[in-house]
């Protein structure tokens, strides 16, 4: 359980503060409890040796400190040369929330030898009373930038948000 929680901080990692109402956004960290424990639930478990997969569905839900992740399927994809994961791709109603963000989409596939996190589908990130919309959410957990396209719309509060 040791990858799910490098991979699902650096997901979290992704939806911290969102501090300009341009396309291109600046974003911040927030602070995870990575010695948490991780609890993952769902329906179904299935893992594939031969492809290096292992699939999560049905009412997945991942709890580590003040972070849930939800979703109705969740794939975990390993490097054939590394064994460590490589990538994440959930799918269904997609939920990360913290005590402070939220954000959701139809899809989140993070690919963690690019270092990036594509939400897909509806995508609303909020912090508190402000929020940012979009069809498309592409986040380099790296640098901590993001770029979000279609029809972007934000509503942000002033003061003491």
């Amino acid at each position: 359980m040791h990858r799910f929680s490098a991979l699902f901080l650096a997901c979290l990692m992704a939806f911290a503060t969102v501090a300009h109402a341009q396309t291109n956004i600046n974003l911040g960290g927030i602070a995870v409890d990575t010695a948490a424990p991780i609890e993952v639930t769902s329906e179904s478990l299935a893992i594939d040796q031969d492809t290096g997969t292992a699939l999560f569905e049905g009412d997945v839900v991942i709890i580590q400190g003040d972070l849930r992740i939800a979703a109705q399927r969740v794939e975990v994809i390993y490097s054939a040369d590394t064994s460590q994961i490589a990538r994440l791709v959930a799918t269904g109603d997609v939920t990360f929330v913290t005590a402070q963000e939220a954000a959701e989409a139809e899809t989140a596939d993070y690919d963690i030898a690019a270092g990036l996190l594509t939400l897909t589908g509806d995508v609303l990130l909020t912090q508190g009373a402000s929020a940012i919309s979009a069809q498309s959410m592409v986040v380099n957990v790296a640098n901590g930038t993001a770029t979000m396209q279609g029809r972007v719309r934000t509503v942000l509060q002033q003061g003491g948000n």
